[in-house]
């Protein structure tokens, strides 16, 4: 007989979808006035992105932003209603796939700006789009200089229906960092130049900043599922995506044996040593590989942290329990590897990444479990 997937898996990630949409929340009343949105790009950041953008959407969210066509064309299939924002701007040849599913490309150039007049023409109708404007990260965008030759082309700007401007902070997780106001000025100049258009500035980190970032629309993206928008402060955020790790064999280990591949973690003292099912295969990095006795990387488990030993491998990884009651740590047990005790900020300075890489990279051998509504699901 078949048993669950949590039962048949080597690790389960659960995916609690009342703590995204509090995060949600949080940070709509962190904006004031202004519509707060919600980045669902690269799968709702690893965590699937049907369950996510149905859950904001039944919070109050309306505009999302993807960062590819094919991601839009997704979520429309979820969000018939939705306004849906793609990021990385019109696909050379692609207008008409935008347009079908009323996708608003976020236009990055003066060629995007007049492929998508000039089709929005043969098309019969003015197309939504947004205008993006690099005022300072220099990745996609307008320059200022760019910028002025759009609004001087009359016939490329009668035949748009812009209905957001925008730009992107480089710095907003560093708040005195001076880019921030520089940003800030540089938009609002942008900003002057098309009155009564919506403008959308803040990120997740952006919204706590101030009322001259968060404008009409904010688009939180790692906020949402759980990183801290405020680095160096106590998360304001409720951990989204828990990741628990199977104990698969509890070992004893003598002092001077040692665990793992390359042998780089020694007993000190006679120990015990939980092998739990997680490792590089399932996006528990390889970084978080220790030689250190306390440390730094660690596991939560019956209530008490327990240091990562030995090397990450594929499959598996391993966790000191010597100091954990005997027999409290059985075949089966599970281990916290991310959650509300080993925040996901945390866990990603120990692996000398960022919340980003950590969620995004989470692998597909977990049993996926999604809780908190009625709508409860699997994957």
């Amino acid at each position: 007989m078949s048993g669950t997937p949590e039962d048949l898996a080597g690790a389960v990630l659960t995916i609690d979808l009342v703590a995204l949409q509090d995060n949600w929340r949080l940070l709509k009343d962190r904006a004031g006035a202004a519509e707060c949105g919600a980045a669902v790009k690269g799968n709702a950041y690893g965590l699937g992105i049907a369950p996510v953008s149905k859950a904001l959407w039944e919070a109050g969210c309306r505009s999302f932003f993807v960062a590819r066509p094919k991601e839009g064309e997704e979520l429309r299939s979820l969000l018939p209603e939705a306004t849906i924002y793609v990021l990385d701007g019109l696909f050379a040849g692609q207008a008409e796939f935008y347009a079908k599913l009323n996708l608003c490309p976020a236009l990055i150039s003066i060629e995007e700006a007049r492929e998508w007049a000039g089709f929005g023409r043969i098309y019969g109708r003015k197309l939504p789009c947004a205008i993006h404007v690099d005022t300072g990260i220099n990745r996609l965008g307008l320059s200022g200089t760019e910028f002025d030759a759009l609004l001087a082309d009359d016939f490329t700007m009668e035949g748009l229906n812009v209905c957001l401007l925008m730009s992107h902070l480089a710095c907003a997780d560093d708040p005195p960092h001076p880019l921030n106001s520089r940003q800030r000025d540089a938009f609002a100049a942008v900003r002057a130049r098309l009155p009564g258009v919506p403008a959308s500035l803040a990120n997740s980190s952006g919204i706590f900043l101030g009322d001259g970032f968060t404008h009409d629309l904010v688009r939180p993206g790692i906020a949402l599922y759980g990183g801290n928008p405020l680095p160096g402060s106590p998360n304001p955020m409720r951990a989204v995506a828990h990741l628990e790790g199977t104990v698969m064999q509890v070992r004893n280990v003598k002092v001077g044996e040692t665990v793992g591949y390359s042998a780089t973690w020694e007993a000190k003292r006679p120990s015990r040593v939980a092998v739990l099912g997680a490792g590089y295969k399932d996006g528990v990095p390889r970084a978080l590989s220790s030689k250190q006795t306390d440390g730094p990387a660690q596991v939560f488990i019956n209530g008490k942290r327990c240091p990562v030993i030995g090397r990450i491998s594929m499959d598996m990884m391993a966790a000191d329990i010597t100091d954990l009651m005997p027999h409290s740590v059985v075949r089966g047990t599970r281990a916290e590897i991310l959650g509300s005790n080993i925040l996901i900020d945390e866990a990603a300075a120990w692996a000398g990444t960022i919340s980003y890489e950590l969620l995004t990279r989470l692998g597909s051998r977990y049993a996926r479990l999604y809780t908190g509504l009625e709508s409860d699901a699997q994957a």
